[in-house]
């Protein structure tokens, strides 16, 4: 056979489960932040209470307009830096499956503080379609200590388990700090190219803080044009149009929430102003 005839298979692109969730639509997703779960030190004693409250801010959003909900274990604080144990996992797998029974928007799951393994095995029990990774490749300094990703393991895992999950994950994600030498730009390519993520998410420094237009701008400047760069943090009514432009998708947690403090519940008033303002109203 001659050696223009021998055919090349054509490498996966890794925006490909990306696409099969929102298409080339730009999603605005809100976050489902868990009250404290049973084995956490602020756990109140009732799953009923827990799968309450996730079920009825799942609708809230998916009747509100929202595209997408992410269910978070931010109650759970201090987090464990790697591994959650079992009962942790079994009470998301639980209240993703209730938060994913409830609505028919996408639903994804982030096992904090980056416990990737977990996130995606809950995922795929409970019926949700993406995942949430802090740390996928490299490693950052956090209030865990230092956490280093494990990108090899988690998409291994997605193989190993026939997935379509997408794997969103952050770049020089909140509440960490890179080590030395480490560059945005860097970063984001291992994530993207090497990490094989689906979506790369940007953040401010700190839970609630604004993305600022410039990081996603040198971010879109490294990556190829088929990278899917979302905001993570710090949307507010006023700023959610021009982001929603800039990037192809908005995670929206504190600025939907009583008082605007993460964790606090979902305030309807909070989230009609995200509404209004995308409506021009």
């Amino acid at each position: 056979m001659s050696e223009d005839k021998i055919p090349i298979p054509s490498p996966r692109l890794p925006g490909r489960i990306h696409r099969t969730i929102w298409g080339d639509r730009t999603p605005l997703v809100g976050m489902i932040h868990l009250l404290p779960l049973p084995g956490s030190p602020r756990f109140g004693g009732s799953m009923d209470e827990i799968l309450t409250r996730a079920s009825l801010e799942a609708v809230l959003l998916a009747d509100a307009g929202f595209e997408g909900v992410l269910v978070e274990n931010f109650g759970d604080a201090p987090f464990f830096p790697h591994g959650v144990p079992p009962e942790t996992v079994a009470a998301m797998a639980v209240a993703v499956r209730e938060v994913a029974a409830c609505v028919s928007i996408p639903v994804g799951v982030n096992v904090l503080r980056n416990d990737a393994e977990s996130a995606l095995s809950v995922a795929v029990g409970a019926g949700a379609r993406f995942i949430r990774v802090n740390i996928h490749t490299g490693s950052m300094f956090t209030d865990q200590g230092l956490l280093e990703g494990q990108a090899y393991r988690t998409l291994r895992k997605r193989t190993s388990l026939q997935s379509t999950v997408a794997i969103l994950a952050d770049v020089m994600v909140k509440h960490s700090t890179p080590p030395p030498g480490l560059t945005l730009e860097s970063a984001a390519r291992d994530v993207w190219s090497r990490g094989m993520a689906d979506g790369v998410i940007l953040t401010g420094a700190e839970t609630g803080m604004p993305t600022e237009p410039e990081v996603i701008h040198r971010v879109r400047e490294a990556l190829s044009d088929e990278a899917r760069i979302w905001v993570g943090s710090g949307a507010s009514p006023e700023t959610v149009s021009g982001l929603l432009q800039r990037a192809d998708g908005v995670i929206v947690g504190s600025a939907l929430q009583v008082g605007g403090i993460a964790g606090a519940g979902i305030d309807p008033s909070r989230v009609s102003a995200f509404v209004n303002a995308l409506e021009g109203g």
